[in-house]
């Protein structure tokens, strides 16, 4: 099974509680996820604090509008360090996301490290090249984008720029840098 990782890191002028509360919530994952998704969460509303053996169903629409069925379940909680979402069922072979918060002191460093394999072996590799990479790409910019325009906008913000050590304003968007890249 060919697997994939895409791994992101963001800073957050937050309190280390602001931002367990925001990413620890289910309910927050739409407004950091672009509209043409077709985001919806269809599990039993509300949806109750996150813990271990949680588990979630959505209907995401990433490709023309044709509805998928997904289902997570979050396998593992460290309160305001990490949390781990895997695919049960889904358009995935497999997924695993690891949300990480570190508190750095006058700022938060969450981190996603996402792993993942396409079905259908050969077909999925094309279809991985020509279209999911690109997606995934675009979702996580989109994510990183808004949780800028949530979280920073009254910040000196200094974005991720791995090739200046995460300590420079960046100079490319954030899918240009190499930590954005899919490997």
């Amino acid at each position: 099974m060919k697997t994939y990782k895409l791994i992101r890191k963001q800073k957050l002028h937050i309190s280390i509680d602001e931002a367990w509360e925001f990413f620890s919530s289910p309910n927050n994952l739409e407004l950091i996820t672009p509209d043409n998704m077709g985001f919806n969460i269809i599990s039993e509303q509300p949806i109750p604090d996150m813990f271990q053996g949680q588990t979630i169903e959505y209907k995401v629409s990433p490709v023309l509008s044709i509805p998928l069925y997904w289902k997570t379940k979050i396998t593992e909680v460290i309160k305001n360090e990490s949390f781990t979402d895997m695919q049960i069922k889904g358009p995935y072979k497999f997924w695993r996301h690891v949300h990480k918060f570190e508190n750095c002191g006058d700022y938060i460093l969450m981190t996603d490290y996402l792993t993942y394999a396409l079905p259908m072996g050969f077909l999925g590799t094309i279809a991985h090249t020509l279209f999911v990479k690109h997606k995934l790409i675009e979702i996580f910019d989109y994510r990183y984008n808004k949780v800028d325009e949530l979280f920073n906008q009254n910040a000196n913000v200094i974005s991720i720029n791995p090739g200046a050590s995460n300590d420079a304003p960046p100079t490319n968007p954030p899918s240009t840098s190499p930590l954005a890249n899919i490997s």
